[in-house]
Parts: C-alpha cells; structure tokens; sequence
C-alpha cells in the first residue's frame, strides 16, 4: 500500500460506530501513527472528546495546556493548536489531530464477497453418473475483520478453538458434493446473527444458531456448547455472520488465509483492514489444497487470487487425478485422528482415492 505523506498521516477523520444510531454519529479521529499507510492499527483511532465550547477534542496525542502568569492557556505543541476543555480532563488540552464529521465526509467501503461455494449437484445420466463440472475440494471466500472502527474496535477474526471437528465429508468418497459443513455452519451463524438483529439476547440467538446448525448437518461435527458460546461473544461484540462463520471454520483448521485488505476508507485513510481466506469443508480438504496447487500449472498465475477476492475453486478430476499424493505432508491430519496408525491412514486413503477416481473416470 502507498504510504501517505506526513502532513496526510497526520490527518484525522470522523467515523461512526455501527452501534451508534445515525441521529448521534460518534465522532472519532484517526491518525496513521506507525506509518503504514493506513489508520486500522490499535491506538491509531478514538472517539473524539466533547468540548466546553460545543466543539471535538481528539484523544490521540493530547497533551496538557501550560498556563502562564496570568492564567491564559497555551498548548506547547504549538500557537496553531487550540486549547480546549472536557469534562474527561482536569485542565485545558490540545491535539495534533482534529475531527471531520461523517455526514460531510462519507466512509467508502469495499462490498463484501458473498461466495456461495461450489455449485450443487447437476444433472445426472440414467446411471447416475454427473453429467456437469465436478469440483474436488471446492472452497468459499470468506472474509473476517480484525479490530476497527466497523467493528467497534473488537476483534471479529478472533479464533475459538476447534468448534468444526473433521469426521463429516473428510472421506474423499463425499468430495463430489456441496461443502456441507460450511454450509450448514453457514446456516446457523445467519440464523443467530437474524434472531439477534430482531431483538433476541446474544443467547437466545446463539441457541437459533446452533439449532439451525444441528438440522442442517450432523450435529456430531459440531461442538455445540463451544459454538454457543463463540456466538454468544461475537454476537456481543458487533461481528457479522460472515466474520463469525470464517472465524469458526478459521480456528477448526479448515481456512486458509489469502491476505489483509482495506475494507473501509474516509478521505483516502483506512479505518477497517479485513482478512480474505478461502475455507473448505475439511481440513483435509484445505491440506491438500495447499499443497496440491503448486503442482498444477493451473494455479501458477492465479494462485489463491488476492485477499478482497480470494481464489477457491477446487480441483477438476484431470487435476485431482494428476496430483501426487506421495509428495504431500498430511501429518498435521493425521495428527488428529486418534487410535489409527499412519500407515493404515495411508492404505485407507489411497482406496478411497483410487475408488473416487474409478467413479470420475470408469
């Protein structure tokens, strides 16, 4: 990203809240304090200080006013910078930095991918046997928002642990479907966050949520008392289905992360980075796709796309078919199943590929 000039880096703008109504826009300045072309980092934004005389005082680097022999106020950054007072401090202060107001100066976002994943099932011949494109370990770009100012300074790429588990669609016999944990994870975070947004509590809908999750897929793949309570936080804290959905697939292991991108901007300044991820239905799925992609000539330009517009597409059954298995690390998979040894993993898996490619190519 272009870095800004220093008299911009210094520039403040107003952003409001999503949680503040419209009719009281929290004022807020921001400063790109570390120098990185952006406004998006912990400290570089803060709600603006009311004044004693109707006006805004920003917090970041606010310092004391010294007053001299008579009692007059002056700020020692500077004649160009005005003293002012506010109830949150004892003696007149002053700052580097002021404030716009949003009403004047609109925030640009950036829309929001909504991937819908692989296509599902199409037409099918008498025997049974697909008769449109087959997509081997298909992903969907997923975005979550890490603290700014959309999400009220909360963290909503935060992970929780394992909440997804690995037992539904990891057996390659199921590759050929919709993913069907992300979708019904998918199906549950918009649950929660609809019966939150009508006016639930963060509890009531995180239950809706994990409801919705138990009918849409086998509730064994969920851990459903951790996928409560990871509702319940982030509904809390102001985070949308998409940024609770990749959080909850991103800590089980099943998303990979494609890079950070700006998602909003006032007056050129980013005040809200994202992170772009593609994420699968397993986490065997997203191993292979990590290390089955440099192998194919396919994914040489593309790669994983960038991070606004992440590339997931999975594999076709030539590419499938000519990946070598032999020169893939699965040990971080194998690491999760319990009372197996690898070598038995190993002989299990090469049948269940041999088996799907017997079906895709009889």
């Amino acid at each position: 990203m272009r870095r800004l000039a220093p008299a911009l880096a210094l520039t403040c703008a107003l952003v409001q809240l999503s949680l503040v109504p419209q009719a009281h826009a929290a004022q807020l300045c921001a400063a790109d304090l570390n120098g990185n072309g952006d406004a998006a980092d912990e400290g570089e934004m803060a709600q603006c200080l009311a004044t004693t005389d109707g006006g805004t005082l920003c917090p970041i680097g606010a310092v004391d006013c010294v007053a001299d022999a008579l009692g007059s106020y002056a700020c020692p950054l500077g004649a160009s910078y005005a003293c002012k007072t506010s109830a949150s401090r004892a003696v007149p202060a002053c700052s580097p930095h002021s404030c716009i107001d949003t009403s004047a100066t609109p925030i640009e976002n950036e829309e929001v991918v909504d991937d819908p994943g692989a296509p599902g099932d199409g037409p099918v011949d008498a025997d049974g046997n697909c008769l449109g494109t087959i997509e081997i370990f298909g992903g969907r770009a997923l975005r979550c928002r890490p603290p700014g100012a959309s999400v009220a300074f909360q963290n909503c790429c935060k992970d929780k642990g394992k909440i997804v588990k690995d037992g539904m669609g990891g057996s390659l016999s199921s590759i050929t479907t919709k993913i069907a944990i992300a979708k019904g994870v998918f199906t549950g975070m918009k649950a929660a966050y609809t019966a939150f947004k009508a006016g639930a509590t963060a509890s009531e809908a995180a239950s809706a949520g994990a409801n919705a999750i138990i009918v849409g897929i086998d509730p064994t793949s969920i851990a459903i008392s951790l996928a409560i309570n990871y509702m319940i936080e982030v509904l809390l804290q102001g985070c949308d289905q998409q940024d609770m959905e990749t959080g909850m697939l991103r800590g089980s292991g099943m998303c990979h992360e494609v890079g950070t991108y700006c998602s909003s901007r006032i007056l050129g300044i980013c005040i809200q980075k994202a992170r772009g991820h593609c994420c699968f239905n397993t986490k065997l799925g997203r191993i292979i796709q990590e290390q089955g992609r440099p192998q194919l000539i396919a994914f040489n330009s593309l790669g994983w796309g960038t991070p606004e517009h992440p590339y997931c597409r999975g594999f076709s059954a030539e590419e499938f078919q000519a990946l070598d298995f032999s020169r893939m690390d699965l040990s971080e998979y194998y690491s999760d199943i319990e009372a197996r040894a690898q070598s038995d993993i190993q002989i299990d898996m090469k049948e269940k590929i041999d088996a799907t490619l017997s079906i895709i190519h009889p």
